[in-house]
């Protein structure tokens, strides 16, 4: 198949390669344009776009996929097929019926769960226990056409947003490989959404990722992993003083087991915590009424542990503003005096 690709970031990659690799003709591909980036903010061609300006396919940049102009180039393109993979951008009805195939998209999820921008993220900070890619055929309301293939990716306790982001991709890449075959020899099943059942995935903020450490323990653990490495989840720092009112990204948690004094167990999941994120016991080594967001531990070998609104929660490594991601040890022993912290 002559097959037209929309996408910008790296997780459109494995499926180009995967096309390419079954002898499929990428027509061209359509990125959103290039972006300042980097401290010099010098525009920077999308990973879709250096893939194809080093396979010799040809690459449209629209400002909007809508314009007259841009379709009118496409169609001299002759695509038998559109595939989308986080291209960024809603297509309008002109260009999802371009090619005479339609258009299928790379889904990151199970549909109709995790419908919208950011599944990878939100399956994790959710507390799901399996995410997965969904190839679906696109129709004019959100990720909400029929579904040809899908594939199911098991989320482990510890797992990240981007580890899930990268697995996704690649199985996304063979699955959709598997659907054109299918399209092609007149295989494919097109099985229609429940809609009842859907779920929403929406954009993640800055706002969003703010750490409540009022939550259970477990639950915070899932959006520190939710949002690594991207957009990465915060707090504020009340104490020491020369600290106070700046920014700490955190990562790497794990929930401490009830009884724990000196760490977490291995492995990261509360000996009373379900999958789902619910989590049973209380705070270890801290007092009755520790106030969530207390750090009940900063030290320079074992780094910091922080009470939660249910259990405490280690913390490996984190980024303060302005600086790179450390081992929260080392940041610990960057500090005039450990046993003044205290985050908001």
């Amino acid at each position: 198949m002559r097959i037209l690709f929309w996408g910008t970031p790296e997780f459109g990659l494995p499926s180009l390669e995967a096309m390419r690799g079954a002898g499929h003709d990428i027509a061209g591909v359509v990125t959103n344009p290039d972006r300042p980036a980097g401290r010099g903010r010098r525009p920077r061609a999308s990973p879709v776009k250096a893939w194809a300006l080093e396979a010799g396919v040809p690459v449209l940049q629209p400002e909007r996929p809508g314009e007259e102009g841009f379709l009118a180039a496409a169609r001299r393109l002759r695509p038998d097929i559109s595939v989308v993979a986080a291209y960024g951008r809603l297509l309008p009805p002109a260009a999802l019926d371009l090619p005479p195939l339609g258009s299928l998209n790379v889904h990151a999820s199970l549909l109709p769960a995790l419908r919208g921008a950011a599944p990878i993220n939100w399956a994790i900070i959710r507390g799901h226990r399996e995410s997965g890619v969904s190839i679906q055929r696109m129709v004019a309301e959100l990720d909400a056409g029929p579904v040809l293939g899908q594939t199911r990716i098991p989320i482990p306790a510890a797992m990240t947003a981007g580890e899930l982001y990268a697995e996704t991709a690649e199985a996304g890449g063979a699955r959709l490989v598997t659907v054109l075959d299918d399209l092609a020899s007149g295989r494919a099943v097109e099985r229609a959404q429940d809609h009842a059942r859907a779920t929403w995935a929406p954009k993640l903020d800055r706002e969003t990722a703010r750490i409540d450490w009022s939550r259970p323990a477990a639950e915070v653990a899932n959006r520190l992993r939710g949002c690594d490495p991207w957009p990465a989840a915060w707090t504020s720092l009340a104490a020491p003083a020369v600290l106070a009112g700046r920014t700490l990204q955190c990562f790497e948690p794990s929930v401490d087991a009830p009884g724990a004094e000196d760490g977490p167990r291995a492995g990261g999941a509360h000996a009373g915590s379900s999958r789902s994120g619910t989590v049973s016991g209380t705070a270890p080594g801290t007092a009755p009424g520790t106030a969530p967001g207390t750090v009940v531990r900063a030290d320079p070998v074992r780094g910091l542990r922080v009470a939660t609104g249910l259990g405490t929660i280690a913390i490996g490594a984190v980024k303060p503003a302005g600086r790179r991601r450390m081992s929260a040890a080392e940041w610990v022993r960057g500090l005039p005096d450990p046993k003044e912290v205290r985050f908001d």
